[in-house]
C-alpha cells in the first residue's frame, strides 16, 4: 500500500490528521500492506493509532503501549525537557504514575547515569512498562505514587516526575473520544476540581524527596492558580499545558 493510498483510506474512516497517522504507519511497519491494511481497519473501528501499532513516540523514545494503556500524549513531553534542566544530574529518579513508562524511558535516556524508577498500580499498564523498563533500563514497582517504592529509596529522590490524571471527573466525555473509549478512568479521571491526584501526591511527597529534590508535573492551564495554591511553599515544578 503506498502512501498516498493509505491517506486516502485513513480519510476514508475519518482520520483527521491522515498524513501524519500515514507516516507513522509506514514508519513501523514498512511496506508490509497486510498489516497496514489491518491498523486502518483499527483506526475505522475508533482504536486509537497507537494502541493499532503496538508503539508510541514520545520525546525522543519509541515505547511499547497496547488496548487499555493510556497512549502517551505530546503535551507531556515537556515535563521531560523541564525535569533534565531543573536536575541535570539526579541521583535518583521517579516516574510516578508511569502508565506504558514513556517518561520513564524518556528520561532514562537523558539521564542514564541516574538510579531510574517507576510506579503504578495498573496490572495492565504495567505489563508495557515492564517490557518498556526491559529495553530502556529502570526499575518498575507495582503500587500506589510513593507508596510502591522501596523504603530504602524514602529520603533519596531528587527528580520525581508525574503526568498525574488531572480531567476533572464530570469532564470527561471531553476527552477524543478513540481515546476516552480505549483507556481507563483511572488514567485520566482527577476528581472533582482533576487535582485529587495532585493532593495525594503531595500529602507524602516530603518523606521521599531529598533535600534537593524536586517534583516536576504538569496540569491543565484553568488549573494552574490552583495548583499554585497547593503547591505554594513545596518543592514542586508545576508547568501548564
Amino acid at each position: 500500500m503506498n502512501i498516498d493510498s493509505l491517506v486516502e483510506r485513513l480519510r476514508a474512516v475519518w482520520c483527521v490528521f491522515a498524513e501524519e497517522e500515514a507516516a507513522e504507519i509506514r514508519r513501523v511497519l514498512g511496506d508490509d500492506a497486510e498489516a497496514a491494511d489491518a491498523v486502518v481497519t483499527a483506526r475505522g473501528n475508533g482504536i486509537p493509532l497507537e494502541h493499532a501499532l503496538g508503539v508510541a513516540r514520545f520525546a525522543g523514545v519509541e515505547v511499547f503501549v497496547g488496548p487499555g494503556v493510556f497512549v502517551p500524549r505530546a503535551r507531556a513531553e515537556v515535563l521531560v525537557d523541564e525535569a533534565v534542566a531543573a536536575r541535570p544530574n539526579p541521583g535518583v529518579v521517579v516516574d510516578l504514575g508511569t502508565g506504558s513508562g514513556a517518561i520513564a524511558a524518556a528520561l532514562t535516556a537523558r539521564l542514564p547515569d541516574a538510579d531510574s524508577h517507576a510506579t503504578d498500580l495498573d496490572t495492565n499498564a504495567l505489563t508495557y512498562a515492564r517490557r518498556n523498563a526491559a529495553r530502556s533500563g529502570f526499575t518498575v514497582h507495582e503500587g500506589d505514587w510513593w507508596d510502591a517504592l522501596p523504603p530504602q529509596l524514602r529520603g533519596t529522590v531528587d527528580l520525581a516526575v508525574a503526568y498525574l490524571p488531572h480531567v476533572p471527573t464530570a469532564r470527561l466525555d471531553e476527552i477524543p473520544g478513540d481515546y476516552r473509549a480505549h483507556e481507563p478512568d483511572l488514567s485520566v479521571a482527577g476528581g472533582a476540581d482533576g487535582l485529587d491526584p495532585l493532593r495525594a501526591v503531595l500529602a507524602t511527597m516530603d518523606d521521599w524527596l531529598s533535600p534537593d529534590g524536586v517534583l516536576v508535573t504538569l496540569v491543565a492551564e484553568e488549573q494552574l492558580e490552583a495548583a499554585t495554591q497547593l503547591t505554594k511553599g513545596r518543592r514542586v515544578l508545576l508547568t501548564a499545558g
